[in-house]
């Protein structure tokens, strides 16, 4: 296993602020103080979050700021379009959003709870690209999900 600490962001939020300007102008949409606090409180944030949690913890945050639930979805399927954010699908349960600035990890997700453990594993990335080699194939990208139950889920069915 690596040492990353995998909640330690990759860039500075001065320099994200700047991209995610730079992508409402490339969009032709406006800056608003709305969009700001939730790249904000994403950026803020060590959870997955769903739009909902994403909205109520930026409602009890900034309780004078007025955001609805419509912007919160649509700011993030721009910041998901872009790359600025990832998401892990839940199915009809929605999905959970994390931006994309902590260095790479993998997930492994609970079909109980929901519960998401982020993990990085140098041997896993090790062998990913040795499989690669051997197919002749350049990875640019990649993300695994590994889904099973969580010790705590385990622990209650006991």
């Amino acid at each position: 296993m690596s040492d990353h600490n995998l909640s330690e962001p990759t860039i500075s939020y001065e320099k994200l602020l700047v991209e995610f300007t730079e992508l409402l102008k490339r969009n032709s949409l406006k800056y608003t103080k709305q969009r700001e606090i939730i790249l904000e409180t994403l950026y803020n944030s060590n959870e997955h979050l769903t739009p909902e949690s994403l909205h109520d913890l930026i409602q009890n945050k900034f309780p004078d700021v007025k955001i609805g639930i419509a912007t919160v979805y649509r700011t993030l399927s721009l910041l998901e379009d872009s790359k600025m954010v990832t998401s892990i699908s839940f199915g009809a349960a929605g999905k959970k959003y994390e931006l994309d600035n902590k260095h790479h990890h993998d997930h492994m997700i609970c079909t109980k709870c929901n519960s998401i453990i982020e993990f990085v594993d140098d041997d896993i990335e090790h062998l990913q690209e040795e499989v690669a080699k051997k197919f002749n194939f350049k990875i640019t990208t990649h993300t695994m999900q590994i889904y099973g139950t969580c010790q705590e889920c385990q622990n209650n069915t006991k």
